[in-house]
């Protein structure tokens, strides 16, 4: 499901053609010869290839939803980032100066290949949520002004979604809409107004971050969410994304927030809307995972992905709603929302 749009050998060679070859590639290759295209099957919604060229392995990102100037506005904020330290490979340009190409009539960009592995849920550790919480908060300082638009997944946005899912022909789908319209609109009125801004990531799942041999993130990838947006949400749903398996884990969702401190400490007002926060980021996962994999996979007929299930994040919602906002703050410090917070690294 996640790659829509085919790429062959010839395919991808012509649109290589407005890429200089790459200076470290296999001299013994033909110039420009592309001698395998593979898909990468994770994620939702673009479509995305590995493709040897010359030698040489490029990363290939179709754009399925953004049109070009969404996926040239994406490109510049990647070369920005980059430029400002942020762990992310910048997009190559081509020949003519710019980032955005064409395969099949969409919008396509190619990086360089970052090696790495991604982390399986067991295998998180206490340091490896530091890192992470590091690295966020170092993305949230490169991007204060960091060229960006507004989210495509605020609470009106999902609200549009919700209309999808209950004008349905699968009842069993459609049946979600209502209680997650409340729910959501119960949350987005308890959200603080006055939280700081900034670009956020919106995606910093495991599957986004690639770690080298020495247990060092080697790359934080798929910026396509990323949008001017709460700061306190971002973190939220990071959290949320690493922390969780069948509840919160206190050591690691406190590790990542204390590694995220050591670079951004959060003000006060931040601090007690984080439950808020986290709740909007369930539901807005919970919503998409229904529109992006469930409903789709009942259109094509074919079963959902086991990996995109959107309970797991109605779970999550559950599980915050029960802590509230000083439980979640004895998870996240271990002394309640209010208590002092420590921003050591983990022994």
């Amino acid at each position: 499901m996640a790659v829509l749009t085919p790429l062959s050998l010839a395919d991808a060679a012509a649109f290589l053609e407005d890429y200089a070859e790459h200076p470290e590639r296999d001299a013994a290759s033909p110039p420009s010869q592309v001698t395998a295209v593979v898909p990468i099957t994770a994620g939702t919604v673009n479509s995305s290839y590995a493709v040897e060229r010359g030698g040489v392995r490029v990363f290939v990102r179709i754009y399925e939803e953004q049109d070009h100037e969404g996926a040239r506005a994406e490109a510049e904020r990647l070369e920005y980032l980059a430029a400002r330290g942020v762990r992310t490979p910048p997009p190559s340009r081509r020949r003519d100066g710019s980032f955005v190409g064409t395969v099949h009539g969409k919008p396509a960009v190619v990086f360089p290949w970052r090696d790495g592995e991604m982390r399986c849920l067991a295998g998180v550790t206490p340091e490896d949520a530091h890192r992470v919480g590091v690295a966020l908060a170092e993305l949230h300082v490169a991007g204060r002004d960091a060229p960006a638009l507004p989210g495509r997944f605020e609470p009106a946005d999902l609200m549009v979604r919700l209309d999808r899912l209950e004008a349905a022909p699968f009842p069993e789908i459609a049946e979600q809409a209502g209680p997650l319209r409340a729910q959501l609109s119960l949350w987005a009125e308890r959200r603080q107004t006055a939280l700081p801004h900034g670009l956020v990531h919106g995606d910093v799942f495991r599957d986004n971050v690639l770690w080298d041999r020495d247990g060092n993130i080697s790359a934080l990838l798929d910026f396509e969410s990323a949008s001017v947006g709460v700061l306190a949400y971002d973190l939220m749903v990071t959290v949320l994304a690493w922390s969780f398996r069948d509840t919160l884990v206190p050591e690691i969702a406190r590790s990542m927030v204390a590694g995220y401190e050591t670079v951004r400490p959060l003000t006060p007002a931040e601090t007690g809307g984080l439950l808020a926060e986290g709740c909007v980021a369930a539901l807005r996962f919970t919503i998409t995972r229904l529109t992006d994999a469930e409903l789709r996979a009942a259109e094509l007929g074919v079963p959902p992905r086991r990996d995109k299930d959107w309970r797991r994040f109605a779970m999550r919602l559950s599980v915050l709603e029960e802590l509230g906002e000083e439980g979640l703050g004895e998870v996240l410090w271990g002394t309640g929302v209010s208590g002092p917070r420590s921003t050591a690294a983990p022994g």
